[in-house]
This record gives C-alpha cells, sequence and structure tokens, in this order.
C-alpha cells in the first residue's frame, strides 16, 4: 500500500476543497444551472374585472397568499401624506364582517400569520398559513381589502399608535437620512413625501380621507393576487372568482390618474446635531426606473463597490477596494450601495456612518471609488460581482414569502414575473465595458442629491462635492 506523506495530505486537501469531493464542483456547477431551468413555472390569470391571479406551486406544506396594490405615498398629495400608512394599520383592526378582534382571532385560528407593509409605491397585506388553509387565507385577504371597517373608535386608537410610531422613527438615524434624501432629491413631488407621513397630517386625519383613498386605490386592476408554496393555481383562480366580487371589483377601468413623472433634483439637505456621535451621510444621483436594462450593469457596479460594517470579518483582505480603505484607514463604521428603482426613475448611490473627523476622508474614498468604476472597472472584479449577484439571486428561493412577494412586484412593475434564467443570461451578459458605459452615463459628471445628518461640520460644501464628480485627466 502507498501511505500518503504529511505533504500529500495536505494537497489532496487542498484539491477537494477547491474541487469538491469526487467531482461534485461539477456536479455544482450543474445543480445551479438546473436549478435555472428547473424553477416551477408562474401561472398567471386575469379575471374579467382586471385583478391579476399568479402563483407559483411547489411541495412545500405551508404557503403564502397576498394582495399586492399598485398604492403607496406617492400617490397622495401633502394635505393626504400619511393615507397609506394609516389604512395599512386600519386594514389589520378589522372588518365590516369580522369588526375588531374577530378578524385576528380566526386568523390565529388557522395558525397563520398575517402582515402588512406600506412603501412609496406599493401597499401589500399577505397571510402564511397551511397549503390547505389557502382558500380560507383568500377569503380573508378578500375580506381585509373589500370591507375594512375604518371605524371611528378604532381611528383614534390607532391614531395614538401611529404618533408612537413617528416619535421611534426620528431616532433611527439611517431612515431619517433616507427620507431627507427623497425629500431634496425629488423636491416638490409626490416621492418626496415620506411614508409614514407627518405628525401634523396624523393628527388631522379623519375617516373621510381614508374612504376616499381605498375607494380611488383599491380596484382590481391595480391588485396582484400572488401565492406561492403547496398550492394549485387552479384552486386559487376558483377562490379568487368566488371572493374577490365587491365594489372595488366590479369596475374594469383604472380611475386612478396617470403619475405625473417626479423630476431628480441635485440638491441637499443637511441636519447639523453635533450632540450625535456619528454622522450619517447618503450621496445620491438619479437612477433607471425598474423596468430599465441598465439596472442589471449598475447592480453588478454596487456588487464590485461593496457593503462593509464593522462587525464584519475578514478585515483589510475583503475584495471590495473601498472596505480595504475602510479598515486602514478607519474611516468609517460602516456603508452600503444602493439601487432604489421607481415606476419612472431611481436613486443610485451610496451611504455611510462614520465619525465626525472621518467623514471628508470617506466621502473622499467613496466618490473616488465611483469615478474609479467609470473609468478603470476591470474584468476580474466585474467576474466577481457577477457571482455575488447570482448568489443573491438564488436566495430568492428561500421560503414561500420571498416568492410569492417576488411573483407580485414582477408583475407590478414588469407585467410580468421575469424568470431566473432570463435573469442569469442578464448578468452574464455584463463586462467591463458595459460597467464603465453605464456608471459614466449615471454617474459621470452628474449632480448628485446629498443628505446629511449628526456631526457633519467636516462635510465640504456642495460645490466641492460636486466637482468630485468628474475627473480633469490631461
Amino acid at each position: 500500500a502507498i501511505i500518503p506523506t504529511p505533504k500529500g495530505k495536505a494537497l489532496a486537501a487542498k484539491r477537494r476543497l477547491i474541487w469538491g469531493f469526487g467531482g461534485q464542483g461539477k456536479r455544482g456547477a450543474a445543480t445551479y444551472a438546473q436549478t435555472l431551468q428547473n424553477m416551477p413555472e408562474t401561472q398567471v390569470t386575469t379575471l374579467e374585472n382586471g385583478l391579476r391571479v399568479a402563483s407559483e406551486e411547489s411541495n412545500h406544506p405551508t404557503c403564502t397568499v397576498g394582495v399586492w396594490i399598485k398604492a403607496g405615498s406617492r400617490y397622495e398629495d401633502p394635505k393626504t401624506n400619511g393615507a397609506a400608512f394609516f389604512v395599512e394599520h386600519m386594514a389589520l383592526k378589522g372588518t365590516k364582517k369580522r369588526p375588531g378582534s374577530d378578524f385576528e382571532k380566526e386568523v390565529e385560528s388557522l395558525g397563520a400569520h398575517l402582515n402588512g407593509y406600506t412603501s412609496r409605491e406599493q401597499t401589500a397585506f399577505y397571510i402564511k398559513a397551511l397549503s390547505k388553509d389557502m382558500p380560507k387565507a383568500v377569503e380573508l385577504l378578500s375580506d381585509l381589502v373589500q370591507n375594512c371597517a375604518l371605524e371611528e373608535s378604532q381611528m383614534e386608537k390607532e391614531r395614538v399608535v401611529i404618533l408612537q410610531e413617528l416619535k421611534e422613527m426620528d431616532s433611527n438615524l439611517t431612515d431619517v437620512t433616507f427620507d431627507y434624501l427623497h425629500a431634496t432629491a425629488y423636491q416638490g413631488t409626490s416621492l418626496a413625501h415620506t411614508v409614514e407621513g407627518t405628525t401634523d397630517n396624523i393628527k388631522r386625519m379623519t375617516r373621510g380621507h381614508l374612504v376616499s383613498y381605498v375607494d380611488t386605490h383599491f380596484k382590481a386592476p391595480r391588485m396582484v393576487l400572488a401565492a406561492a408554496g403547496g398550492i394549485s393555481h387552479k384552486e386559487l383562480v376558483d377562490a379568487a372568482k368566488q371572493h374577490f366580487t365587491g365594489p372595488p371589483f366590479t369596475s374594469k377601468g383604472d380611475s386612478v390618474p396617470t403619475l405625473r413623472r417626479c423630476r431628480f433634483t441635485g440638491s441637499e439637505i443637511r441636519a447639523r446635531d453635533d450632540a450625535l456621535p456619528l454622522a450619517h451621510i447618503a450621496l445620491a444621483v438619479e437612477g433607471p426606473g425598474w423596468a430599465d436594462p441598465d439596472n442589471v450593469v449598475l447592480n453588478v457596479a454596487n456588487a464590485i463597490i461593496g457593503r462593509y460594517d464593522r462587525t464584519f470579518g475578514g478585515g483589510k483582505n475583503q475584495s471590495s477596494k473601498l472596505a480595504t480603505l475602510a479598515v486602514e484607514h478607519n474611516l468609517c463604521h460602516s456603508f452600503e450601495p444602493f439601487n432604489t428603482c421607481y415606476s419612472d426613475t431611481g436613486l443610485f448611490g451610496f451611504h455611510f456612518v462614520s465619525d465626525p473627523l472621518s467623514v471628508d476622508d470617506m466621502m473622499f474614498c467613496a466618490q473616488g471609488e465611483w469615478m474609479r468604476l467609470c473609468t478603470s472597472t476591470t474584468e476580474s472584479e466585474v467576474a466577481r460581482a457577477k457571482n455575488y449577484l447570482r448568489n443573491a439571486m438564488v436566495a430568492q428561493l428561500d421560503g414561500t414569502t420571498r416568492v410569492c412577494e417576488n411573483i407580485a412586484s414582477h408583475l407590478l412593475h414588469y407585467g410580468r414575473r421575469i424568470p431566473l434564467e432570463e435573469w442569469d443570461a442578464r448578468i452574464s451578459a455584463v463586462d467591463a465595458k458595459m460597467v464603465r458605459d453605464v456608471c459614466s452615463k449615471y454617474i459621470y459628471d452628474k449632480c448628485p442629491a446629498i443628505a446629511a445628518v449628526g456631526p457633519i461640520e467636516q462635510l465640504l460644501d456642495y460645490n466641492r462635492l460636486r466637482s468630485a464628480m468628474y475627473w480633469v485627466r490631461l
């Protein structure tokens, strides 16, 4: 018998680590390709009233069923800003058929979980339950969106709750910074509104405001009923036909006027407070809307920039050049790039949290990294970033709730569910030249929007920051 030496054992172990045991590395690559090809088909049926019913069947013992509505703070005016958020709170507090706690008790009797959220362009309500209870979940959701009680007594209770939430949100400086960023980037437009509304608006909100909002926006053509898990599409459609038949679903037309385009403005908001320990700063340029193919390239660019937090391992050995600089020179506590999309516009930028005396250095390095993306992105960086995006894309398969939300969001944003195989092909098509060209298109020599909160004395004036959006090259 041949007895391997310690060196031979080490080499064998290294090969197994790189290639996988018994050639499993190849099988792993094949498994990824098979995963993309063998994804369950997303079935979509449009009812006569315009309601889109979509589902993706799997062998999960549970399912997530939800209603996603094309309505949010962007559809409000300055006087009614906060109505969508108020309606979300009220909708979970009982209906005309199931008043008060009866609605919650019926959900709990199924062992189900009910939740909802509101954003600038969407409102959603969804239930996670056992697959066999899907028809009952559809009935409960239809009751919620068609027969919301909006009782005056319950409104007063929720008003107190919302006002308390607004106070708590003011202490979340990251959220405050992004609200300021929207306020300055889209000043004078509906995208400048916060999702939660203002304290004055919440105090003045009446039942009439909420009824008007629901009657205007909760229409069948503006909704998607989506489901994922161990369910049958036919049963889902049958349940939708049976229950989504009330007044909001008898009109085929979409009565909401077309949104006016929200124009981006290069400007800034500074809220200096030297009593705070850390500075929160966000800088963004105008990005593309949801359906623009440039989003894939910009997401690759953001993956090249990477993200960092002091709790991360790796130190200065991270692949992100900006993260390496942040560690070596103690530039910030955390940073993260973002690409926030809306129907016709977006915000592409970065946000960081730093000590007061590191603000200038961190901003200089972050803007320098943007300029490097525009001028000298390499193929090796792009290859790494594309693998990161593929990993994030496959992670969307975890759990029925994420799949269900993905289905509904795609139908509202793109008009169809884009399969993972198509996303993978779009990612694969990106190369270094595309990243340089697209980043130059959106970043290079563009006026940014800036929001800064906290001890920001060291943040340079706007003109200096604007001058760092290009390089003078001889």
